[in-house]
């Protein structure tokens, strides 16, 4: 008996969605790497950020790729403008999930 069209046609795309299956858009190499989550608090005053008052800030370093930074207000653009090294540390933590320290807590 002679396979029909529609038979050697389905055999094909099986067989092409097996070879593709471990391509799947999850396992980009970007899941291999540390996950940074999304910060919902200001890192200066570690006020939550509502989504209608977030103010971004572009951080421009020489050599290394600007960063947007979210901030609850102006004045901490300002705040975080006087000591970028801090709240960047700070920033770190929190996108790599580590809980801020009790001296973070202090220094708000």
């Amino acid at each position: 008996m002679k396979p029909s069209h529609t038979s050697v046609l389905l055999f094909v795309v099986a067989v092409q969605l097996i070879a593709l299956a471990p391509l799947r858009a999850d396992d980009t190499p970007a899941d291999n790497a540390v996950q940074k989550t999304q910060v919902s608090v200001c890192i200066v005053s570690g006020e939550h950020l509502q989504p209608g008052d977030i103010v971004t800030y572009v951080y421009k370093e020489d050599g290394k790729p600007d960063r947007t930074i979210r901030l609850c207000c102006h004045k901490c653009v300002a705040r975080f403008k006087a000591d970028p090294e801090r709240f960047l540390k700070k920033l770190d933590r929190l996108e790599a999930g580590i809980k801020p320290a009790d001296k973070d807590k202090a220094d708000q």
